[in-house]
């Protein structure tokens, strides 16, 4: 995919009405300060469209990137921060699962988890939510460029067996230093969009 456009056309907290959206969306998941938005921005060729910030929990709302107009980069609030308080953990929680429950264009899911560590609780139950509304999502082992490489099958193993996955359920292990594994993520991205054009032209023959 050639990113010829990019807009933040949405931003919804925990009190505003989701869009009803005509385009397909790709959703991103993760903990805080895992690097959703690094991952984001790498997608979207630009350097800092998507905030980035040392300081985790920041992003607090969904925002929308409205992509060549075409389809949707949805940028969900990160989770697990222990300095915010229990009712905004709960709010943002209600708030991602709420969007699960109610997307009607949402095609892909991507979960990031960092490569470094075993998923904790807070990952597990993201997993568990994306499979409980239909959604077999893409693992993005983050961080891959942390770890030696003779601990990359380790670390991987212990992701999917933490989180219980599918052997059908893609783990990519992802640099957001050297960008190692973002054409893999590209190519999903692009599997899904193709097949979700060729079901609008079915549809309109």
């Amino acid at each position: 995919m050639i990113i010829k456009s990019v807009n933040l056309e949405t931003v919804c907290g925990v009190t505003s009405k989701l869009p009803d959206n005509k385009m397909m969306e790709i959703a991103f998941a993760g903990r805080s300060n895992v690097g959703k938005s690094s991952l984001i921005n790498a997608l979207m060729r630009r350097k800092a469209y998507a905030r980035v910030s040392q300081t985790p929990g920041k992003t607090q709302t969904i925002n929308y990137y409205n992509i060549n107009d075409s389809l949707y980069f949805v940028d969900l609030p990160g989770y697990g921060y222990a300095k915010r308080s229990k009712q905004e953990v709960s709010d943002w929680g209600n708030l991602i699962e709420r969007y699960f429950r109610e997307s009607k264009k949402l095609c892909l899911i991507m979960l990031l988890v960092d490569i470094r560590h075993k998923p904790n609780a807070n990952d597990i139950q993201m997993y568990d939510w994306c499979i409980h509304y239909g959604y077999n999502p893409v693992i993005v082992a983050t961080k891959s460029d942390k770890i030696k490489r003779s601990q990359l099958n380790k670390c991987l193993a212990d992701i999917r067996r933490t989180l219980k996955l599918s052997d059908e359920t893609p783990i990519v292990p992802y640099s957001s230093l050297n960008k190692n594994g973002l054409e893999d993520v590209v190519e999903y991205i692009d599997y899904v969009y193709e097949n979700w054009s060729d079901n609008l032209n079915e549809e309109g023959k």
